[in-house]
């Protein structure tokens, strides 16, 4: 999303290090699945409508081939006729810093935040089973990296999944995103963030309290490994169904989802909890987003809207709500 410039605790908590060590390259042939190229459009969009008012929803999804050129000719339509975009919903935690000296006197608390605290390993903080599988992923994918195993359980995890996903021939899929905000931007589509922010008080406090935390993020570092040792081959057969718009074959092609235990070692620990503003971030970050749709409908004849395939299909999430509000709903086939 365009923004004015500014640190978010977020990205430092959730972006991963570029390794100065060059990883060596694992054997070529992952998977017998070959991962589709070119350009391709994704999913249909799902149609939510008021009287004659329409919000339309595109489902973004991660992880994508890294060699598909995401193109849809049906959201650029839908685009180009909407009064609004409504930005996905998520969390913004701003260190709040209006000047570079406070910046500068609070870099070194950053510069930490992902290792373990009191210098502890990595071997330390998992049980011994699963370290020893760990241990074969990141010979296979990171090499002799030294660093990573100084890095809490989670950020290990992430970094291991990343190069693991590259290597399959992967990305995070959020460049699908990017581009259909810069596509709003050129076509001056007002953008309207759904974000809920929470300015740090105190980000120096803050910052030296969270290096000073535990967090219980063994289940993400737990359920990360389950996944890249057996999944990777349905990461990619769903990686291809996204891409060429099949989400009969989607659906079917259910596997465990680790962020969620990954986040919740964020959202559910009692550092977040001390936080002031964060209090029930899940309820604030779905009921912003909801007012923000609700808004958008009544408004506005053409409405497109960016959620996660996990809000569009789960029981309890974004479009769930919507539904039991009584809106109609058209999805794709």
């Amino acid at each position: 999303m365009p923004h004015r410039p500014t640190l978010l605790l977020a990205l430092a908590l959730l972006s991963t290090p570029a390794w100065a060590q060059q990883a060596p390259e694992p054997e070529a042939a992952l998977t017998p699945s070959i991962l589709v190229v070119g350009q391709r459009p994704g999913p249909a969009l799902w149609k939510v409508s008021k009287d004659d008012h329409v919000l339309w929803i595109f489902a973004s999804y991660g992880p994508l081939p890294k060699k598909m050129d995401w193109r849809s000719q049906q959201l650029e339509t839908v685009l180009a006729s909407s009064q609004e975009l409504l930005g996905t919903p998520g969390t913004a935690i701003s260190v709040g810093w209006s000047n570079s000296l406070n910046m500068i006197t609070a870099l070194p608390f950053l510069a930490g935040v992902k290792k373990n605290v009191d210098g502890g390993r990595l071997q330390d903080q998992v049980p011994a089973d699963v370290y020893a599988r760990w241990t074969v992923l990141k010979q296979k994918y990171l090499g002799a990296d030294a660093q990573v195993e100084e890095l809490r359980p989670m950020f290990a995890a992430q970094t291991l999944s990343q190069r693991a996903l590259d290597v399959a021939g992967m990305d995070g899929g959020g460049a699908v995103t990017t581009r259909i905000y810069e596509l709003g931007k050129n076509w001056k589509i007002p953008i309207t963030e759904t974000s809920v922010k929470v300015a740090l008080e105190n980000p120096r406090e803050t910052l030296r309290d969270f290096k000073k935390s535990r967090l219980d993020d063994v289940a993400c570092f737990t359920q990360t490994i389950d996944r890249l040792e057996k999944d990777l081959e349905t990461m990619r057969r769903r990686a291809n169904a996204w891409a060429m718009g099949d989400l009969p074959t989607l659906h079917k092609l259910d596997f465990p989802d680790e962020k969620i235990a990954c986040n919740a070692a964020v959202v559910d620990s009692q550092w977040l909890k001390n936080v002031k503003g964060v209090a029930d971030m899940r309820k604030q970050v779905k009921a912003a987003w909801i007012a923000a749709a609700e808004k958008s409908l009544a408004k506005n004849r053409s409405t497109l809207a960016v959620l996660s395939m996990s809000e569009l299909t789960s029981p309890d999430g974004m479009l769930a709500v919507l539904r039991a509000r009584g809106y109609p709903i058209e999805e794709p086939e």
